[in-house]
């Protein structure tokens, strides 16, 4: 029971770190909620469907109209971008496609495509700046991704284009049943 609520304790103040400060991941922000609280031992850290559901009523106590504002802000601007890049079936993730984006939130995209140069030349015809790098996956240990990330005024948007053929052995659904991702036709279906 002490340590259930330890793990409740600790996933509000994440949450709650998330939604003022913004700049950090869910884990990040769980490590740094735990010190906060003198939490004695890594075996109360809540999982991250915990987190997100702390974040959701964090929101919605404290900061619903402005969340909702953003949250529909980055909405549009990700059809935008998944538009421009329909030719490389575009994918929205993350927090704008769970509904917890607040107001230091990005946009997340996934690309499938087998011709990654192409989504290159696409971004350098767009006026927006953006910076190249690249994205190491964690479940994926050596497999290394373009990354991009676009400098919009609006939110930043970060891709990560993967081989078409990587879709089909990525996990769809998160951990509460929901997408892990959706197409442009799903995405603008959220709106």
């Amino acid at each position: 029971m002490k340590n259930q609520d330890m793990r409740r304790r600790i996933a509000h103040a994440a949450a709650r770190i998330l939604a003022e400060d913004g700049s950090l991941d869910y884990g990040s922000a769980k490590r740094k909620a735990a010190r906060q609280l003198g939490a004695p031992d890594s075996g109360s850290l809540p999982d991250n469907q915990q987190i997100e559901e702390a974040l959701r009523s964090y929101q919605a106590l404290y900061q619903a109209d402005e969340s909702r504002a953003q949250l529909a802000l980055l909405r549009q601007v990700a059809i935008e971008y998944m538009e421009q890049l329909a030719d490389f079936d575009p994918h929205l993730t993350g927090s704008v496609l769970n509904g917890t984006a607040g107001r230091h939130a990005g946009i997340s995209l996934q690309l499938f495509t087998d011709q990654q140069k192409e989504v290159e030349f696409l971004l350098m015809r767009l006026a927006t700046p953006y910076q190249a790098a690249e994205h190491r996956a964690a479940d994926a240990p050596g497999r290394i991704y373009p990354r991009f990330v676009i400098d919009d005024p609006r939110a930043s948007v970060e891709i990560i284009v993967y081989p078409a053929a990587e879709l089909r052995g990525m996990k769809r659904l998160q951990a509460d049943g929901s997408p892990r991702r959706v197409r442009l036709p799903q995405a603008r279906a959220l709106t």
